[in-house]
């Protein structure tokens, strides 16, 4: 068995492992570790178990990861979110499906300052559903707006799935950032759009609210300068070189301390919690970091890479046939597993072929983003409807199902403008790097 095959077999293995519920970050390790033994002996995998875990976590850079997640928990533990929801309503709520649209702008907006899609489907899920069904929208355009909002967490900049791309492939943090702001503000305007085409066609699925004074909707702004605030010192830092991505992380993660701690929402035992969780889920993303950089070590040695690139020349299909086709494979594989697990396992081998096609590192890492996004809301087993359904129990799973295809459209529709037009992505990084 050639080695490229073996490569393809121990990825196959991966999947395999996965779908029998083994933890992702556990199977790449066990997949990786024998498949380095098997193509270079045990002395070989022996030493690369001795140095890749440490090569794994050791870079600097990996410090801004728990500094984010901690942003995020106490940005919602100050109720940030809320406030956020209240602030989008106030201007389009009056509206038909304003309150659709305001959850789309709030899931933006929270993404801003958590960089998790779960994370925000589960806390603007919270907000949005009872208000929409107080205000008789119609379940499935109410839960699919969280849905489909929610994959806006992790583009809009700062993200924790741009800063493993970033690390994995060389790339420059900070022009990922920049590179997804616009991008992300697109499919914010498309699925904003898309609520308004379903409620012209069917009014009965969002009814319009009352319309709010402008001292009213002043009044609701007041509430939101901390997210502002935060946003614009994180990423306007970033872009005028104040500070590193790393640096900024720890601004923004102080700023949101003091934002919580300020609205009467941190006390002893809570900060403790939020310490505890921001410690559970770092160390489940470098856990499955050691088992990516043990299943690196076995894809590299295998030659699957470049037996791939030289397999895609002979197909004759162009590099865009290649790129579909890439996409193709991330939508589903989205039905398997998160993004981040999904940019660990494939980075390795995809990255190399992207970049021998002549593809932009840094569009690709916007494009990508968005794709693995994507792949967490088409049924059947998309993993943001199954948050939505942790949320709230008296949704069936049908009907959610049913009310994101229409944002799986606008998502399609953004997929293409980025691939016609990569400057959209570029632009801002070109003023920057």
């Amino acid at each position: 068995m050639s080695d490229p095959l073996v490569g393809g077999l121990g990825f196959l293995v991966v999947l395999v492992l996965i779908a029998f519920g083994v933890p992702v970050g556990i199977a790449m390790a066990v997949v990786g570790a024998g498949g380095y033994a098997v193509l270079n002996g045990w002395f070989g995998a022996a030493f690369v178990l001795g140095s890749a875990p440490y090569e794994a976590v050791f870079p600097y850079s990996l410090s801004v990861v728990p500094l984010f997640i901690l942003m995020g928990i106490f940005a919602a533990r100050a109720g940030l979110s809320r406030a956020l929801y209240d602030a989008v309503y106030a201007f389009i709520g009056h509206r038909r499906g304003g309150l659709a649209m305001a959850t789309i702008g709030a899931c933006a907006g929270f993404g801003a300052i958590c960089g998790s899609s779960l994370a925000t489907v589960a806390t603007m899920g919270k907000v949005a559903l009872p208000e929409m069904r107080r205000r008789g929208y119609d379940e499935r355009l109410a839960s699919a707006s969280v849905a489909a909002g929610g994959t806006l967490g992790v583009l809009i900049p700062p993200s924790i799935i741009l800063v493993i791309y970033a690390l994995m492939t060389e790339q420059s943090i900070g022009a990922l950032f920049m590179a997804a702001l616009i991008p992300g503000l697109l499919g914010t305007l498309l699925y904003m759009a898309s609520i308004a085409v379903q409620v012209r066609l069917r009014p009965d699925l969002g009814p319009a609210g009352e319309r709010m004074g402008w001292r009213a909707r002043l009044a609701v702004l007041r509430d939101v300068w901390g997210v502002a605030l935060l946003f614009a010192v994180v990423i306007g830092g970033i872009y005028l070189g104040w500070f590193s991505p790393t640096e900024a992380a720890a601004i923004g993660a102080f700023g949101a301390f003091l934002f919580a701690l300020l609205r009467g929402s941190l006390d002893r035992d809570v900060l403790v919690r939020c310490l505890l969780e921001t410690a559970g889920t770092t160390g489940m993303i470098f856990l499955i970091l050691i088992g990516a950089g043990l299943f690196n070590y076995f894809i590299e040695t295998s030659g699957l890479p470049h037996a791939l690139t030289a397999w895609f020349e002979g197909a004759a299909i162009g590099r865009y046939g290649v790129l579909l086709l890439i996409m193709l494979f991330y939508l589903g594989l989205g039905c398997l597993m998160d993004s981040l697990s999904m940019i660990l396992l494939t980075t390795p081998f995809v990255f190399p072929v992207v970049v021998d096609l002549g593809f932009e590192p840094v569009w690709f890492g916007v494009l990508l983003v968005t794709v693995v996004e994507l792949g967490l809301i088409p049924p059947p087993v998309g993993l943001n409807l199954f948050v939505i359904q942790g949320v709230d129990r008296q949704l069936q799973l049908p009907v959610i199902v049913r009310g994101v295809l229409p944002f799986i459209a606008a998502d399609i529709v953004r997929l293409a403008i980025l691939v016609l037009f990569p400057p959209l992505a570029l632009w801002l990084p070109s003023l920057l790097y």
